[in-house]
């Protein structure tokens, strides 16, 4: 009895744990189309690396549903593979910085800030959603980390905003964008190694 009381825990948290994915999955996605519209329109680095990272957020939401109902150790290749999706984005904002550095421009700092509120109500939402989960198990926890990043994202791009406004220039949404790009890749590598230490010796990647 106590065997089949347990499983119908674990369904009930992994059926919770879909239903917030699904949720969150939603959310990044509609704001990365938001996003990435606004950085073209703003000719901001730091909201284009903003709707990279709720891309990858997004896209590692549809992969943690996958991984919901499976073992501890696909959970913790899963976050692995997130945390290697966390260094892509890291790396394509880099790649956005040092274009940016050839083709100089000033970005247009009152929509950098209207739309990095816009993505700091939404994402706020989703750590809300995540928060219940963060303990449960690796898989979920390193969701919550990426739903944190972007927290740090869109205050980062708010910040870089106001400064774009204070100097007139365009070097407070380059130095921002660089700053959260190496947030991302040490945040990606963190995430990596986290879950190795959940791989059993023979499973490693």
């Amino acid at each position: 009895m106590g065997c089949c009381e347990h499983e119908s825990a674990l369904s009930a948290r992994d059926h919770r744990q879909k239903r917030t994915l699904i949720y969150v999955l939603i959310i990044n996605a509609l704001m990365f189309g938001v996003i990435i519209v606004a950085s073209w329109l703003a000719g901001s680095s730091a909201l284009f690396a903003d709707a990279f990272d709720n891309l990858g957020d997004a896209i590692t939401y549809a992969v943690s549903l996958y991984a919901v109902s499976r073992s501890n150790t696909v959970k913790a290749k899963v976050a692995v593979f997130k945390g290697c999706l966390i260094l892509l984005g890291g790396l394509l904002v880099l790649s956005q910085v040092v274009y940016k550095l050839f083709n100089p421009a000033v970005p247009i700092f009152e929509l950098m800030g209207l739309f990095s509120l816009i993505a700091l109500a939404a994402n706020a939402l989703c750590l809300l959603l995540l928060s219940k989960h963060r303990h449960e198990d690796v898989n979920m926890s390193s969701v919550w980390a990426c739903s944190r990043n972007d927290i740090v994202a869109n205050l980062s791009v708010f910040v870089a905003a106001a400064l774009v406004w204070f100097t007139q220039s365009g070097w407070p949404d380059l130095l921002v964008a660089t700053l959260l790009a190496l947030y991302l890749l040490r945040s990606g590598f963190q995430v990596i190694h986290s879950a190795r230490e959940n791989l059993t010796p023979s499973c490693r990647i």
